[in-house]
């Protein structure tokens, strides 16, 4: 089934362009606006880590977190206990680094402003990528340049959706900024393509399905590579606290402004968990495309093997993270492989390999 193609509007596609770039100013201002929650929320040193680590706090390693009863007049007040998460190799229980959902107030201050700020530049460029598909009456990822913007765009929707669930990913914000502006830095200037039809494979309902499922899972996949990727340097910092090391300055403020380590390693987990089945399902429709397309289902293509690698790199991981024994650090490079054939398969593929994915250069 093939969608009746349209003559470009070139006033539609000149207004993407410009929301586009405006987005990257307002990202801008967002990731100084992170840069300086981060020097102002940094001020706790290791106190609740190294406590937990040396049997000097309520989260040490083989002690229940206890129950402070202290006096107020006649009223007798409990304090909280402290909450710690084992980590994925079961060795420490470590409490989340105090700024791990805000600083100080003054850094949480800026930490909101970063928020509002990211929040303002989603809507901004979420209405390029829609004036991208209006001007030409299609789906807005026929081309690399599409698919990359879009792309950074449901990845900052995925991390909104997640804070406004009132998860603790504050500490996701920066990276996710920063990379955001990388990838539409790329787009604008390596990756644009003039707003334009497509050949008739691709005028098909199926581009609003598989590509929408790809784009969607490559975006939640990079969360979760993220948060591994900041899982192994947590977990080198409590294990140097851990065997009696001190970290330097900067790191330590950097690594308290983090979850521990069991933490980012279970989101990660959770989160690529959650979202493989639909890495399953968009290779299967890939299939069922290519087979209305080209009359076949599977070709090896590049883009075709690619995916599967993708697919089966993650499988193993999944199956490595809930088998015993082969937790933490091992099972988290793999994760990182498995993410690294998403971005080649993205990338790699499209620039360098030729095949029947191959119809617009970029």
């Amino acid at each position: 089934m093939t969608l009746l193609a349209a003559a470009a509007n070139e006033s539609l596609a000149e207004i993407s362009n410009k929301l586009i770039y405006a987005s990257m100013a307002v990202y801008t201002l967002a990731f100084f606006a992170h840069i300086t929650e981060w020097v102002f929320g940094s001020r706790s040193k290791v106190g609740r880590t190294a406590a937990a680590l040396t049997g000097g706090g309520a989260g040490a390693r083989g002690a229940a977190p206890a129950v402070r009863v202290r006096g107020e007049g006649a009223t007798a007040v409990l304090d909280k206990p402290q909450v710690v998460t084992r980590s994925a190799a079961g060795t420490r229980d470590v409490p989340d680094g105090p700024g791990a959902a805000g600083g100080t107030e003054k850094g949480d201050l800026y930490g909101r402003i970063a928020i509002s700020l990211t929040v303002l530049a989603f809507l901004i460029e979420a209405a390029g990528v829609v004036a991208r598909a209006l001007s030409v009456q299609r789906a807005p990822w026929g081309n690399m340049y599409e698919f990359s913007i879009t792309f950074s765009t449901v990845a900052v929707g995925a991390y909104l959706a997640l804070l406004a669930l009132k998860k603790n990913v504050r500490w996701l914000g920066l990276i996710l900024v920063t990379t955001v502006l990388l990838d539409l830095g790329i787009a604008v200037t390596w990756l644009y393509t003039e707003s334009d039809q497509l050949v008739p494979a691709l005028q098909s309902y199926w581009l609003w399905i598989h590509v929408s499922t790809a784009i969607f899972c490559g975006a939640v996949f990079y969360i979760g590579a993220a948060g591994t990727a900041l899982y192994l340097f947590r977990d080198s910092y409590e294990a140097k606290l851990a065997s009696g090391g001190t970290p330097g300055r900067f790191a330590t403020s950097v690594m308290e402004r983090l979850p521990s380590a069991g933490s980012l390693d279970k989101f990660s987990y959770r989160i690529n968990a959650a979202v493989f089945p639909l890495w399953t399902f968009t290779i299967i429709a890939g299939a069922i495309w290519a087979g209305d397309a080209w009359g076949r289902y599977w070709g090896w293509d590049p883009k075709e093997v690619w995916s599967f690698v993708t697919w089966v790199a993650y499988a193993c991981y999944l199956h490595a993270r809930a088998t015993a024994g082969w937790k933490g650090r091992k099972a988290a490079y793999l994760a990182l492989f498995a993410f690294a054939c998403w971005i080649w398969n993205y990338y790699g593929v499209n620039i360098l390999l030729s095949g029947k994915h191959s119809y617009d250069g970029v």
